[in-house]
């Protein structure tokens, strides 16, 4: 058997490299910046107020607390009123430009509204000093800086800087269009009864959500029959506008699927046997194509065919390679793994695997995070593991203590208080 690491790292190795790809800012979430992004504005663009209040000269706060005329009202977004003269003051409200004369701005808080119609009158409280309150044009990011560089992840705040910026398209590695599809006979997928032998197809459904939630574009090739020649025409048609192909089932030993049949002519192919429980059987390698007039090859992930198998090897192998595929940084490659507490005694023996238990991990009022298996761990048990958010890794010995320390993947965002 081979060690997960070690198969990951293979996999790792033989990942194609893509070519950056230019898209609208607003087409850049979840994707990697392939060069720096150049400020070509101030932002923000004018010295603006911080706050709603009155904007000022500070030099008549001096004897706070003091009354001054107010002479307009400015909006965000406004034009300049005229220049603001001595003894007055203008009602302005956050974001709107300062006007001319005004070097500081009270906050509304500190203030009181006195004087009557024709004579509109503000008291401030406290006195102010010469900037404050004001963001000056250029105080959080000048033309000609530099506030986004290669290798970062577009989060929707880093979206929004872009826009701030003014980067209308951004260099970023493409999102890659990656295949789904599921072989079979035995597989149901229109609600029809079941005959004899029959299943509902459930792996290509899974995945093809996984697939989009790693961050990549999934295609669903649907269902191919049990038929060498259907199933090489379809990889094969498939392929040309492809990044790379997820399948489940006929990757075990000695199978004789169609799977495995035609994978093994057509492409260049690595059968394993990884020492983890479940999710024993896997494959991968790389299946040549035209593009173009130029032969390239695009990745091929062969999941195991039990449900809560082919989950568990997306999650450890293909996910984590799907987002190197995208340049994100090892820091942000594949689940969360984090340390947290058993809240169950596992006994086992020694047979040469890492065991992955399928577990709800909460936060306990100790502040540290708890794991607690659910009731079926068998591979075909899927409606037990759908309710897991969490994977534990139980090494290869005699077994865990209950409250003891573990390694534990989380599956998502979705982890609560008890």
């Amino acid at each position: 058997m081979t060690p997960l690491d070690e198969v990951r790292e293979h996999v790792r190795s033989r990942l194609p490299q893509a070519s950056p790809a230019t898209v609208p800012f607003d087409r850049a979430g979840g994707l990697v910046l392939a060069e720096d992004v150049v400020a070509g504005e101030n932002v923000p663009p004018f010295d603006n107020t911080a706050v709603d209040g009155y904007a000022v000269r500070a030099e008549d706060t001096a004897g706070a607390p003091c009354e001054l005329r107010v002479t307009g009202e400015m909006a965000a977004g406004a034009g300049h009123t005229e220049t603001l003269q001595p003894g007055c003051a203008v009602r302005i409200m956050t974001g709107a430009p300062l006007p001319e004369g005004c070097d500081a701005i009270v906050m509304v808080e500190d203030t009181e509204r006195t004087g009557g119609p024709g004579d509109d009158r503000v008291r401030i409280m406290w006195p102010v000093k010469p900037g404050d309150n004001i963001r000056r044009a250029g105080s959080d990011v000048k033309a000609g800086d530099t506030p986004l560089r290669t290798g970062t992840y577009v989060t929707p705040a880093v979206q929004a800087v872009l826009s701030t910026v003014n980067a209308r398209t951004v260099k970023v590695w493409p999102r890659p269009r990656v295949g789904v599809l599921s072989t079979g006979d035995e597989l149901v997928e229109d609600g029809s009864p079941l005959k004899p032998g029959q299943i509902r197809e459930s792996n290509r459904t899974m995945l093809l959500r996984l697939v989009s939630e790693a961050g990549a574009e999934s295609v669903d090739l649907g269902i191919i029959r049990d038929d060498e020649a259907l199933l090489e025409s379809a990889l094969r048609n498939a392929v040309k506008d492809l990044d790379a192909v997820v399948t489940s089932g006929g990757v075990s030993m000695g199978d004789y699927d169609v799977v495995k049949a035609v994978l093994s002519r057509i492409a260049d192919m690595s059968w394993f046997q990884i020492a983890m429980k479940p999710a024993k059987p896997f494959a991968f390698g790389m299946l040549g194509t035209e593009r173009d007039g130029t032969r390239t090859s695009i990745p091929v992930f062969g999941l195991p065919g039990n449900p809560v198998s082919s989950l568990v090897s997306f999650e450890l192998i293909a996910r984590p390679a799907l987002e190197v595929m995208m340049r994100r940084s090892d820091s942000m490659t594949g689940r969360r793994r984090v340390r947290g507490i058993i809240d169950y005694a596992v006994n086992r023996g020694h047979d040469g695997k890492v065991h992955f238990d399928r577990c709800v991990a909460s936060f306990a009022d100790d502040g540290r995070l708890h794991v607690r298996r659910v009731d079926a761990q068998g591979s075909h048990q899927l409606a037990s593991t759908a309710l897991a958010n969490a994977l534990v890794e139980i090494p290869d010995g005699d077994g865990v203590a209950e409250g003891a320390e573990v390694w534990v993947t989380l599956l998502g965002e979705g982890v609560a208080q008890w």
